[in-house]
């Protein structure tokens, strides 16, 4: 058993024998478990209970508190499990998806985080998902970065109108460059914002649509979520260059 997926499968399938009647090795766990932790572009995938069990005890007392059948405990667990062994099983996480986990992960919001891992979970299952969590990593991350900057928004503030706020503070407005350059390059992150926007109003599962809806292929989902990875890194990395002076 070498390969990380089959380690996940093996974590997986011992953990659903522990949660029914089964008798597992404690040792064993540990070793699969720390596999799967070890592997940091798994990061926003692992299941939160994963993390704080450090032994079969501890998952015990975490199991039998949260379901009473044995039939909702299987369940539960191939669901926790079923990001992880989705990506592992069409390869493993791109080198673009880990830069983007990497950079997320560096920063303390548990909001951006869940975007984010719930975009990769979405991108090829669930086309019209993935793309309404693409807009809402990007809704995160400049609520994320208005908040830390003791900036006010609105309650339910329009995409394009945070963002302008958003590129205000980080001086990424085009109307505060005098280069051309620079003003084509950041008019193009506006632009994707605001087609990340009409992308999810169009094809998303945010609205409801008639007879003859308009089907997001997974070719649109991932565009819609690396799009959105990409600039959000963009944006992260500028608030932390633009903070640490004044830290």
């Amino acid at each position: 058993m070498n390969s990380l997926f089959d380690q996940a499968e093996a974590l997986q399938s011992l953990l659903v024998s522990h949660a029914t009647g089964g008798s597992e090795d404690d040792a064993e766990y540990m070793r699969l478990r720390q596999a799967v932790l070890s592997h940091a572009a798994l990061e926003p995938l692992i299941p939160r209970f994963l993390r704080t069990s450090r032994s079969l005890g501890q998952f015990w007392q975490f199991i039998k508190g949260k379901y009473g059948t044995y039939a909702e405990r299987r369940t539960y667990l191939w669901d926790e499990f079923r990001p992880i062994l989705e990506i592992l099983e069409r390869g493993g996480l791109s080198p673009s998806d880990q830069a983007v986990t990497a950079a997320i992960n560096k920063f303390d919001s548990a909001h951006v985080q869940a975007a984010w891992a719930k975009a990769l979970d979405r991108r090829a299952s669930d086309a019209e998902g993935a793309i309404t969590m693409a807009r809402t990593l990007l809704e995160s991350v400049c609520k994320h970065i208005l908040e830390e900057a003791h900036t006010k928004y609105d309650d339910s503030p329009d995409i394009n109108k945070l963002y302008r706020q958003t590129a205000e503070v980080l001086k990424l407005s085009p109307s505060q460059h005098t280069e051309q350059v620079f003003k084509q390059i950041l008019g193009g992150c506006t632009a994707v914002v605001e087609g990340l926007g009409a992308l999810r109003n169009r094809l998303s599962d945010s609205h409801g649509t008639g007879k003859v809806g308009v089907k997001p292929a997974p070719r649109h989902a991932e565009l819609a979520v690396n799009l959105a990875g990409a600039l959000a890194i963009y944006l992260l990395a500028t608030w932390e260059a633009r903070a640490a002076p004044s830290q």
